[in-house]
Formats: structure tokens, sequence, C-alpha cells
């Protein structure tokens, strides 16, 4: 990835994942056509019926960037092959579905770009309902043959499906104006072949130069682990470092919506998981899964507004932030944030300790310390030969004196002004 190109995304720092399609009629995720492997005639009755009367995004946008999302992603179509947007290439799409008859992907994408937000779409390179892709492992077609499938799908007529692919994407890259992002998904090793990936990537740089290119095999521009979050940055065998963003859900399994699945991640939890993500130099991409009347469930809005209050007043240890340089070490129960332009270090404690803090080698560096939560001065303590019976601190090393009570915010952050060298 060029620096003009990763600027904006390794500032962002935190994005919205949107999985959203027929699959929120039945409400058992997004793999329903493929896990309970329903046909084609009984998948129908879910287009019939889907009716996003509450449809407004408007809505998300604003909580998106209320929340401190700087860029989004949108299911443009997933795996079971509908699309969210008016395709000449198939009538399987939200225009021609009874009940809505709306270019949704547009609206979409005109709501988070007023905000302010880039513009990330997901395309599935696998289609279920596309008659010439082939018959893998995962498709509702095949049957008890999984094993089989794996080493080699049945091929339909894999060429006609790979021009089909080709001109979608140039579609979506050519109707939505500028596009940040794209974002591929269902690349296995065994279907790679059909995508033509070195022809297609070459056509997406020439439509959109800036875009950037996600599990696009050997044209993605960044790393993208899923529900994980690594111990240590990723870097080349050079260790040049690289770009990377997890991708998270709220509840264990399901990207889509799912009515049964009750329990969520707290607003603290996810709040940390944030944290980790931008202390080892990487995005966080939160996905969100809307209920097929087209509307943030209660919960989801819930978690998200508390995560907005806490952006409220921490964003500026995330926005712009990266991994601190290794010669600060994290004390135990802290992670840090580093930006390298206003020289401030930030501190987040996942765990409270009792009134004091040592910090390693930066003895003598710091010139202010704040509380994020509110802004109260933090004392610090250097060096001191004369006080035999205090706290032994080494010169390189500096102590700060904390508040006995845990400051009254999810996850307290203290910011550190570096002295200027």
């Amino acid at each position: 990835m060029t620096k003009s190109k990763d600027h904006w995304f390794d500032a962002a720092r935190f994005g919205m994942f949107i999985h959203w399609g027929v699959y929120a009629l039945p409400g058992r995720g997004e793999w329903v056509k493929s896990s309970e492997k329903i046909s084609e005639q009984d998948y129908e009755k879910y287009v019939t019926y889907f009716n996003p009367d509450l449809f407004n995004p408007k809505e998300w946008a604003s909580l998106a960037k209320a929340t401190g999302m700087r860029y989004f992603v949108i299911t443009a179509k997933h795996h079971d092959g509908f699309c969210l947007w008016d395709t000449k290439f198939t009538d399987y799409n939200a225009v021609n579905a009874p009940q809505c008859g709306r270019d949704l992907l547009r609206e979409i994408i005109d709501a988070f770009r007023a905000e302010g937000l880039k513009v990330g779409i997901y395309y599935s390179l696998p289609d279920w309902h596309q008659p010439n892709y082939v018959i893998d492992a995962r498709h509702p077609l095949s049957g008890d043959n999984k094993e089989a499938l794996l080493k080699q799908p049945i091929e339909r007529l894999p060429e006609l499906y790979t021009q089909f692919l080709h001109n979608q994407i140039e579609e979506l890259l050519t109707l939505y104006g500028k596009i940040d992002l794209l974002w591929f998904d269902g690349a296995y090793p065994e279907t790679e072949k059909y995508w033509d990936s070195g022809k297609l990537a070459a056509r997406i740089r020439k439509l959109q130069p800036d875009i950037l290119i996600n599990r696009l095999p050997g044209f993605s521009d960044f790393e993208s682990p899923e529900q994980s979050i690594p111990d240590k940055h990723f870097c080349t065998e050079s260790s040049k470092v690289l770009s990377w963003e997890g991708c998270q859900v709220f509840s264990a399994g399901n990207w889509g919506f799912s009515h049964d699945q009750q329990v969520h991640k707290s607003p603290q939890e996810v709040i940390e998981m944030l944290i980790k993500h931008v202390s080892r130099g990487g995005n966080m991409l939160l996905n969100v899964g809307p209920t097929s009347r087209g509307c943030l469930d209660n919960q989801t809005v819930k978690i998200l507004t508390d995560i907005a209050e806490w952006m409220r007043w921490h964003s500026r240890s995330i926005h712009k932030c990266t991994m601190a340089p290794e010669n600060f070490p994290e004390p135990e129960g802290v992670r840090y944030t580093w930006n390298p332009d206003a020289k401030s270090l930030y501190l987040h404690f996942l765990n409270w300790p009792d009134r004091r803090i040592f910090l390693e080698n930066l003895g003598t560096k710091i010139d202010f310390a704040q509380l994020l939560c509110d802004g109260t001065e933090i004392q610090l303590s250097e060096h001191n030969p004369h006080n035999i019976n205090g706290a032994k601190i080494p010169r390189s090393n500096c102590l700060l004196k904390l508040p006995v009570a845990r400051p009254n915010t999810l996850v307290p952050v203290i910011e550190l002004h570096l002295k200027k060298e």
C-alpha cells in the first residue's frame, strides 16, 4: 500500500461493517441458505417478503459518525447472490424485489458519504444463485459431497461466471462515485482460479486508482484477520510494518441479523477490542446486522451509543494513533497507543492500579499528563536520590500518581505529552 493510499486508512482506525440482505428475514445468519441447504424455490420467499419499511440509512450513518467510525463497508452482495443495487446483470436484486423496489446501495452510500465517512463495498466472490457458479463444498447444492468438493468443485460454465463477476465489479466502480475500499470475501483455495484475479485487479486499479483492495488473492493492500486480535503488528520478512484491519462481531458467530443470538459483548469489551487493535497498529471494523425491516435492533443501538459517549472524550487516543515505540514497554494491564505527529502517548487502563503506576524509559521525557475523561492533571514523579524511604525510581523511569477512585468511564485513559526533542 502506498503512502497516499494508506494515509486515510491508517488514520481512521475504526469502521462499521454492515451485513444486510434478504437473509435478515429468516434471522438465522447470512449463511442460512448454505447451512440449512435451502433450495432456490424455498429461498425465494425471502426475496418476495423482503420489505425494509423502516430503512433509514441516514440514522445508520449518523450513529456511525457519532461512534467515531471514519469509514464503512456494506455487503452489496453476499454469498446468497442477492444484490442491494440496481444491477443490469441479474434480476436478483433489491430493485426487483416486490416489496422493496429501491436501490438500497445508493441510498446507503449517499447517507454515509454525506456524514464524511469513507466508502467501502463488500462483494462476495462466490454466488450461490448464479447458475454458472461452480458447486463447491459450501454451496447449498453440495449435498453430502463436501470432502470431494473441497478438492474439486463441480464446474458448470465458470468462464461465464468470471465474466459476470467482472461485469458487476465494473458496474459498482462506475455508477457510485469514488469508492475508497473494495472488500472481497470467499476466496477459497479450490475456487481461486475462477476469479481471474490479475485481470480483475488491473481493471479495478484502472477504474479507481486510489482504491484499497482487500482479500483478492495476490492483490490485497492490507492484512485482514477475522474475529481475532494479533498479539503483535504485521510486518514483512524485512520488518516493514504492514497495515491491517480486524473485523469483529458483537456476538459469537453470525454477521447477519440473528434473532436468537442474544449474547452481546458489552460496550467496555468492544472499546477494549478497539484499543487492542490500535495498540498493535491496526483498524477495527465492527459489524452490525440490521433487521429485515431496515433498522438496527435496540441492543445494537444502545451499545453503539455507549461507545459514542466514550469516544466523545477519548477519540484522540484512537484516531491517527498506532503502536507505541518499542522502547516504551507497556505496564501490566495497560495498552499504549501513540500519535507520532503530536508526540502523545496514551495509556489505556484495562485494570485500574492502586494510586500509582511505573512507566519504563519515560523518565524526564514527559512534559504534561492528564486524564482524558475530564482533562484533570496527573502528577508525576521522577528520580529523586534524596528520598531514601520513597519509591525507588530509576533515572530512566517515572511514576504517575493516580487518583484513588477509578475514573467514571468505561476505559480510563491518560494522555502523556512528551517533550520535544
